[in-house]
């Protein structure tokens, strides 16, 4: 047998366990984990909006406008060609009410809960007696007057 045959072979094997090691290291970090968690609810969020928007209050946005089928039914016809652009408004109005509601949970509705953690966490506990008689000490040198002796 070939010694550099061994050595190559041996070299290719450690470097495809490396790099086997360096992906489950990477693929079960904690955060990559709860990357994906997070990608999936928000998938699952965003059918839940776009079912709000599309299956109730569009429908409701198509009764108050004029045309045969509300909003959908509004088209310009230009050289035979026909442009759908009340299709087009739907979706406009559909991603501005996604992104109203994602602002609403994700700014204002998080927010709040990580400000109140925020505040929880910047609550200072009291001073201990020696660090309150550090602080005057500390005070008093910086004033430049010496402390009041006691007999």
């Amino acid at each position: 047998m070939d010694p550099l045959k061994t050595v190559a072979t041996l070299d290719v094997k450690k470097q495809a366990s490396s790099l086997l090691e360096e992906f489950k290291g990477f693929a079960f970090k904690g955060n990559v984990i709860d990357l994906a968690i997070g990608v999936i609810i928000g998938a699952a969020f965003g059918k839940i909006v776009s079912s709000l928007v599309q299956d109730i209050i569009m429908p409701l946005v198509a009764v108050l406008l004029p045309g045969d089928k509300g909003y959908e039914g509004w088209v310009f016809k230009v050289s035979g060609a026909t442009i759908p652009f009340g299709r087009f408004i739907g979706e406009l109005v559909n991603f501005l009410i996604v992104a109203l509601v994602l602002f609403i949970f994700v700014v204002k509705f998080l927010g709040w809960i990580m400000r109140t953690k925020k505040e929880e966490a910047a609550v200072i506990p009291p001073l201990t007696k020696d660090q309150e008689l550090l602080t005057e000490i500390r005070d008093l040198l910086r004033s430049g007057r010496a402390p009041a002796q006691s007999s």
